[in-house]
């Protein structure tokens, strides 16, 4: 039997927290905005909008979240909810859950990606599987299958996975403190501005192309790793004019006609969101949704 009441939804990004009220139904209510800022600030702003949304619309049954990380993903584990060694200041050792324990409702946690491929999933019925990939402050990967976001003992790390890098036409590093030419640390936004001093708004057809080259890298291995029906790329980096169409390319030259499916024309395979920004908080809700039944 479904429960009743009202859904809180977090979608928690780098730079911005997307807080939102929503009814059983996942329509929504009430949204708001804040700032990322250290972890405890933050926290404890997304607590009291929640606080004062509640009074003004009614009781919170559950709630859903797609947060970045990492963060604890399995409800059992003593660190469900809390996030792990992040470079990001102020953020290891938070809690969503001690900071929504005044509500005294359940909540559903899972990372920011998953939570994207969920609302994309929702919104593409052709889709068995579906990976979806945010380019941005950050990068992340989250695949659902038959409805279902897939894990192993932590969410997958997609983002820390290295490419393939040539010194000589490709003279940066990286800026992973963890492995310096992941694909964090090669094609993030941060990586692109410390490369050349701006973003990809700005950017060459080469170096549109070496960026896409990377995320070409990581479509080719989901490929191979999952099979995908569809591989959505969202995120503030893959709105540069040109990275599509060339990351289509590429991800095609990478996987040599191996894989049929991606072989000739993938405009329908490697695909923007449906839902353009609004896939975390939608996800999300499908979370808390998803609690709520259970309740």
């Amino acid at each position: 039997m479904s429960g009743t009441g009202l859904i809180g939804a977090v979608e928690g990004g780098g730079t911005k927290f997307v807080l939102a009220l929503a009814t059983p139904e996942g329509e929504l209510v009430e949204r708001h905005r804040i700032d990322t800022r250290a972890g405890e600030e933050t926290l404890a702003e997304m607590s009291g909008w929640f606080a004062g949304a509640q009074a003004r619309h009614g009781a919170i049954a559950a709630f859903g979240i797609a947060s970045f990380g990492p963060i604890g993903i399995d409800p059992q584990a003593p660190d469900y909810g809390v996030f792990g060694t992040t470079p990001k200041p102020g953020w290891p050792g938070a809690s969503y859950c001690e900071a929504l324990d005044r509500f005294g409702v359940p909540v559903a946690i899972d990372t920011d990606v998953n939570g994207a491929a969920l609302g994309e999933y929702r919104a593409d019925s052709s889709c068995s599987t579906l990976a979806y990939t945010t380019v941005g402050t950050g990068i992340g990967t989250g695949v659902v299958k038959l409805g279902r976001p897939l894990t192993g003992f932590s969410h997958y790390e997609a983002g820390h996975i290295r490419p393939v890098r040539d010194p000589s036409r490709d003279e940066f590093a990286g800026r992973c403190p963890y492995h310096g030419d992941c694909l964090e640390g090669l094609a993030s936004g941060p990586a692109i501005l410390e490369r050349w001093g701006h973003d990809l708004s700005s950017a060459s057809g080469e170096q549109i192309a070496l960026i896409a080259g990377y995320l070409a890298d990581l479509a080719a291995t989901l490929v191979l790793l999952h099979m995908p029906d569809r591989l959505v790329f969202g995120g503030g980096v893959m709105k540069a004019s040109g990275i599509m169409d060339s990351l289509r390319q590429q991800t095609r030259a990478k996987l040599g006609g191996y894989v049929p499916a991606y072989d000739g024309d993938l405009s329908d395979r490697i695909v923007a969101p449906r839902l353009g920004d609004d896939a975390g908080i939608v996800g999300a809700i499908e979370l808390g949704r998803r609690m709520l039944e259970r309740v």
